[in-house]
């Protein structure tokens, strides 16, 4: 493929403009469309990024002649029903975490996937991290091993809110969309299935009715275990906090940061061609398309995440 991409962004919001921030970096790539749900608010952002269509309806920018691909960041009750929206019309499609929040709505996309052969990518991120990029080519060189994973996400969100203080049309989820970056990336990491997982949840929020804390057990088929702590309710550092521990060493990742067991700062500045995990995100979807090749973070090889965040929902009640 020697032409240039034209995609799609749906979804103006603030996980939406660092998609188009990153897209600006890459050669070969152009946004032709942006569709938001406040239409004053997405011909700003349009104007800003040099977006010459936009749009209130998927439906509209999928007709833009010479679309060849969408980035989806839209809330995630829309996901898995938009990513069919973009196979069905022929388009590849970019689907940020999670997938869906239900394992047949996923299955749906990887059933949709299969039959059309286009490439569908989600947006686990982690696995593009500059900082676990160098864990995991420690893991691929029989370096490292790990043993077990102590992952900590936490955020201050009692109300609706997103990551730039404004007010959220949907509800954020720890079960479907924060827990699946470690589920995801333990799997990963370890190169090894899940095969077993417990959880509990805190008490529901009386308005946004959603647990605000949970833990979460997993064991892998090597051995390997992880746990997870999540919550909506600390007040502190925020973000996801890892820890690796593992036969030959100990990191701790913290965001695209990384430092040994002993916090001495590790130099990750050159394990990729940027520090942006978005970015290489974007780069891999785009490299996909254009090499014809199935991309890190496919529909189909995480997949099993979703299996094990429906198998933790079960559990959980």
């Amino acid at each position: 493929m020697s032409k240039s991409i034209k995609v799609a962004l749906a979804g103006a919001g603030a996980f939406g403009l660092k998609h188009l921030d990153a897209i600006k970096l890459i050669d070969g790539v152009e946004a032709i469309s942006l569709v938001g749900r406040d239409l004053d608010k997405t011909k700003e952002a349009a104007a800003q990024y040099g977006v010459g269509h936009v749009a209130t309806d998927l439906a509209e920018s999928l007709k833009v002649p010479g679309l060849d691909a969408v980035i989806l960041a839209t809330p995630t009750q829309m996901h898995a029903e938009q990513a069919l929206q973009c196979l069905k019309a022929g388009k590849h499609v970019q689907v940020e975490i999670p997938l869906a929040d239900a394992l047949k709505d996923a299955e749906a996309v990887a059933a949709m996937q299969r039959e059309t052969g286009l490439v569908a990518m989600v947006g686990h991120t982690r696995r593009f991290n500059p900082s676990h990029q160098y864990v995991r080519q420690r893991i691929l060189k029989d370096e490292f091993h790990i043993q077990q994973m102590d992952v900590q996400t936490y955020f201050f969100r009692r109300t609706n809110m997103n990551a730039l203080g404004q007010a959220r049309s949907w509800t954020d989820h720890l079960l479907w969309h924060h827990a699946a970056h470690t589920v995801d990336l333990f799997a990963y990491q370890a190169r090894s299935p899940i095969v077993k997982a417990n959880a509990l949840q805190g008490p529901i929020h009386p308005t946004l009715g959603i647990a605000m804390d949970m833990s979460i057990q997993l064991k892998a088929e090597n051995g390997a275990i992880c746990t997870l702590s999540l919550s909506f309710n600390n007040e502190g550092p925020l973000g996801t906090f890892f820890r690796y521990i593992g036969d030959t060493a100990t990191y701790i990742a913290r965001y695209d940061d990384l430092f040994t067991g002993k916090d001495e700062k590790i130099d990750v500045s050159q394990v990729a061609v940027s520090m942006n995990g978005i970015e290489l995100q974007d780069r891999e979807f785009f490299a996909a398309i254009k090499e014809g090749r199935e991309p890190n973070a496919s529909v189909q090889q995480v997949l099993p995440c979703y299996r094990v965040l429906a198998d933790l929902e079960k559990r959980m009640g």
